[in-house]
């Protein structure tokens, strides 16, 4: 009756684990979305708590079973008049931690004691030892197990721990801001050196927004030129082309009243800006303003060095 008992206990624990579990998740259901947080962690604990109560009612089962089979052993060597090996003694005097450590840590069977335990069948003169798996083993199992169920509980159960589909989203988020910091430090790195011209049209409207906000107070809003040059035609002061323009905007031509706008502007904004200004050639504008400086020409100006602003000009194109 003691060992039926003794084995009921796991099986209670597991009938109440899954009533607790169904009455957990039907008040989860029907609680609000912000419930209290002082619910869930309760319920985390119970949880733990529960699993705990298991593990050691499975070990106090399997240690009452051990102590029944030895039992038996000894009412069956005692019947057939054999001799049982003495058991082990506690040294006097030992310390609560020095039993302890050789309880749950070493070896419970030293090796000039393997005797005892060895087994009466042998495979091929190779007889085996009846010893059980190292407590220091043992207890790293029994430590997966409360690791798992609180893992299980926190990612799972409970709701608190982000899914792997949340930690994708976050990292992918992520790495959507690390490659915008990059690309904006590759934007801000462009010179007159490597600039290229835009031809997307995110850029090239923010190009036409800055235009019309820095440059249509001097060039007109259409690009037709009033204080200074036309942009609509073939003719440039300072040279055409995304180089020539973007070079002109950054360092400006302070003689004629154009400022650097390298001051008020980061490069990526100068690009956009000068890649906008390019769009303009061959425009209508309301009121063009006469041509100034020369005919640019991609083709010719590859064999010469136009990366120089003259000594003297006479307008800011």
């Amino acid at each position: 009756m003691k060992s039926a008992k003794y084995l009921l206990t796991p099986l209670l624990v597991l009938a109440s684990l899954a009533a607790w579990g169904q009455t957990a998740g039907a008040a989860d259901a029907a609680a609000p979305v912000g419930a209290d947080k002082l619910t869930n962690i309760l319920t985390y604990v119970l949880a733990i708590a529960g699993s705990l109560l298991f593990i050691a009612a499975m070990v106090y089962v399997i240690k009452v079973n051990q102590f029944l089979y030895k039992r038996v052993i000894e009412l069956q060597a005692r019947e057939s008049g054999l001799e049982l090996p003495h058991a082990e003694v506690v040294p006097q005097g030992e310390s609560f931690w020095t039993r302890m450590r050789r309880q749950y840590w070493e070896d419970a069977v030293p090796r000039e004691r393997e005797h005892e335990i060895m087994s009466h069948h042998a495979y091929d003169g190779i007889r085996e030892l009846d010893n059980r798996l190292p407590p220091w083993w043992v207890n790293m199992f029994y430590l997966t197990i409360v690791f798992a169920i609180a893992y299980m509980v926190y990612y799972h159960w409970g709701g608190d721990g982000p899914s792997q589909i949340e930690e994708y989203e976050k990292d992918m988020e992520q790495a959507k801001k690390e490659m915008a910091v990059a690309l904006a430090g590759q934007a801000n790195a462009v010179d007159e050196s490597n600039v290229t011209a835009l031809t997307d049209a995110s850029a090239l409207g923010e190009g036409e927004l800055i235009f019309k906000n820095s440059c249509a107070a001097c060039h007109a809003p259409d690009g037709g030129g009033t204080v200074g040059p036309n942009f609509t035609d073939e003719y440039w002061i300072h040279g055409g082309g995304i180089k020539n323009i973007f070079k002109t905007v950054k360092y400006g031509v302070p003689e004629k009243g154009m400022i650097a706008w390298a001051s008020q502007l980061n490069p990526s904004d100068m690009q956009k800006v000068s890649s906008y200004i390019l769009t303009l050639q061959g425009t209508k504008p309301a009121a063009p303003k006469e041509p100034q400086g020369e005919i640019w020409k991609e083709d010719a100006a590859a064999a010469q060095d136009s990366t120089a602003i003259p000594a003297t000009t006479t307008d800011s194109k």
